[in-house]
């Protein structure tokens, strides 16, 4: 059975990606610091997978606590989710996202470099590409100037890797994904943001149970079909199950190059708007919303090309924005009765 560290594995992709991993006969051990999340998560891993995996509560942005933490341990593969992802939080506290995205990422190298055989899949993000020149995006598009620090963080992040995989021998995947959203069929695993949502469909989830006021939709000027920023919104358990088709490349030996590079996405773009509409007619629940200005950081459009993943990994997304949007809900309600 092959030993799979999966950071940041309390939190929303992260323990979606543990149940799956689980399912696909790995040992699973996870890395927490709590920092977004809550550790009753673990019950909801458990009750999924029937398998309650080891966790470690550790801030990996510590030098001397990961390696305490690391110290004697054998993985055969590293799933980094473990990094703050707020963009517009990124903006007013740029130096706490530099410390932390980064100096987790280093820290992990450390141990990857002293066992080159572990392979990493690193979760990067379509804010890589900043404003794209064309739509849908493809791995190949430029890599434009970060439109915030969270964004820069994946940059750098996709940088520092580069470069050891070139002088440590090292395997990497990077997955940029686009717009995470939804929740486990059984509604025992959902977002679970701490505090004010930073993300659409946590904030409008909850506004729709009465626990925010009217959701604000940020911006109506935008140069596209409705005036309102358009994102490719993927399900959770599509992304998890990407993660665990590339780790099952890097341990297969199937990669062609050290470092690869995958867009995550469903190929489509979806205005707010249209995310509000889907909400409603997946759930028949009305939502109260107004307009607000642009945030800082925010870019106008931005969709996947899928075909890589589609042709090189083997994966596709399979989930519907309505299925999404209805699988979040209940989880929400899921989240009121508990």
């Amino acid at each position: 059975m092959k030993s799979i560290l999966v950071t940041g594995g309390l939190g929303y992709i992260g323990s979606h990606t543990a149940v799956d991993l689980i399912a696909r006969g790995y040992r699973v051990v996870l890395a927490d610091n709590l920092n977004n999340t809550r550790a009753e998560v673990l019950d909801g891993i458990e009750a999924i997978s029937g398998v309650r995996p080891e966790w470690v509560r550790v801030d990996l942005a510590d030098q001397a606590a990961t390696e305490a933490f690391l110290r004697g341990r054998d993985f055969d593969g590293i799933i980094h989710f473990a990094a703050h992802k707020a963009v517009g939080e990124s903006v007013a506290e740029p130096v706490v996202y530099y410390r932390n995205n980064l100096n987790s990422l280093l820290n992990l190298l450390d141990y990857q470099r002293a066992k080159p055989s572990c392979g990493l899949i690193f979760s990067s993000s379509c804010t890589v590409y900043g404003q794209a020149d064309a739509l849908p995006i493809p791995e190949s598009a430029p890599i434009k100037p970060a439109e915030s620090p969270y964004g820069n963080t994946k940059q750098v992040g996709e940088e520092i890797l580069r470069d050891a995989v070139r002088a440590f021998g090292l395997k990497v995947i990077a997955l940029r994904y686009f717009n995470p959203i939804g929740a486990h069929e059984s509604a025992r695993l959902g977002e679970l943001p701490l505090g004010v949502p930073q993300n659409l469909v946590p904030f409008l989830t909850q506004s729709a149970a009465g626990l925010r006021g009217a959701l604000q939709v940020y911006g109506k000027d935008y140069p596209t079909r409705d005036g309102t920023a358009i994102r490719d919104y993927i399900h959770v358990v599509d992304l998890a199950a990407a993660h665990a088709v590339a780790l099952e490349r890097i341990l297969n030996a199937s990669m062609l190059e050290a470092f690869e590079v995958f867009n995550l996405g469903t190929g489509e773009g979806s205005t707010v708007l249209e995310v509000i509409q889907s909400f409603e007619r997946a759930t028949g629940m009305p939502l109260s919303w107004s307009f607000a200005p642009r945030r800082d950081g925010d870019v106008v459009a931005a969709y996947a090309d899928t075909r890589r993943a589609t042709e090189v990994l083997g994966w596709t997304a399979q989930k519907s924005l309505d299925e999404s949007m209805a699988d979040a809900w209940r989880w929400q309600q899921a989240l009121a009765s508990s």
